[in-house]
């Protein structure tokens, strides 16, 4: 799933084309992919988009005339510009806006979406609709540029895991980044918020700010557009379980649940020990 690093890039390099593109056509071959029908999707031709940000894991379109357009790529989505029109054989595009820049150029904004689920979706809102949208509504702070405060973490007695992806205490971290910010925190997956002490704390803390930010330094140096369809993501251990730890050469395990795994370093983070698979036990910490 694209988090907080990968939607940050990705809505920098979209501002930076297409802020004060004309929006010349809108078609959404994605039956399930418009969330919202009042104003109808047709009332974005012939605005300007006025800029591309990000908040949480969400992509916000701001147009004029107080309109945004609000898109979540779920698990498998991109936001990607071409320069030529979606062909018959392009079935991942769920919605299309055709747009001429101010010096004439024509370019295809597409949502496209990878697998056969097509979860991500968008909505067309009017500026006060937008901030009340249930789905920025109940966001957390974001956790970048400046981590929340460490009482969210120390006051919830739940797995960091899990406490780091809910998106109500903390909005833009995934499976992903959860088990790189845990890893350079030198923190188990399972430890809870309510035991950290104010050093862990920090620590958790200094781990989110650098992580994330140094994936976004990283992007920032390393995409361009077109956006590619697969991110070369900067991990570290996500995805690496068998291999060693980078910082101190330990094989790095993993706990696999029945739809996700997490990664973590035995030496680094749970203090030797060996984390069974939780498809097996619930009764590990």
């Amino acid at each position: 799933m694209p988090e907080l690093p990968e939607v940050e890039a990705t809505a920098r390099l979209l501002d930076r084309a297409v802020a004060g593109a004309r929006i010349e056509s809108v078609l959404a071959p994605g039956i399930n992919t418009l969330k919202t029908f009042d104003p109808p999707l047709g009332a974005l031709e012939g605005r300007r988009i006025e800029r591309v940000r990000r908040r949480g894991k969400h992509l916000i379109i701001d147009v004029s005339g107080g309109l945004a357009l609000l898109i979540h790529l779920m698990s498998a989505g991109r936001l990607q510009l071409f320069d030529k029109p979606a062909g018959p054989r392009d079935r991942t595009s769920r919605l299309l806006l055709r747009l001429r820049t101010p010096d004439g150029v024509e370019h295809e904004l597409r949502l496209r979406e990878f697998g056969s689920k097509q979860a991500a979706w968008a909505k067309l809102l009017s500026g006060d609709a937008l901030e009340h949208d249930e789905a920025l509504a109940k966001l957390g702070p974001d956790a970048w540029p400046e981590p929340p405060e460490a009482k969210i973490f120390t006051d919830a007695p739940r797995p960091l895991h899990a406490l780091l992806r809910d998106q109500r205490a903390t909005a833009g971290i995934g499976r992903s980044w959860a088990d790189e910010i845990l890893w350079v925190a030198r923190l188990s997956p399972f430890k809870r918020g309510s035991d950290l002490s104010v050093d862990e704390a920090e620590r958790l803390r200094s781990a989110i700010a650098a992580k994330l930010g140094g994936a976004i330094v990283y992007y920032d140096s390393e995409l361009a557009l077109p956006i590619p369809d697969k991110l070369p993501m900067p991990l570290e251990v996500h995805r690496h379980e068998g291999e060693p730890c980078p910082r101190c050469g330990a094989t790095l395990g993993a706990v696999h649940f029945e739809d996700y795994v997490i990664a973590y370093c035995p030496a680094c983070q749970t203090e030797g020990r060996i984390l069974k698979d939780r498809r097996m036990s619930r009764l590990l910490r």
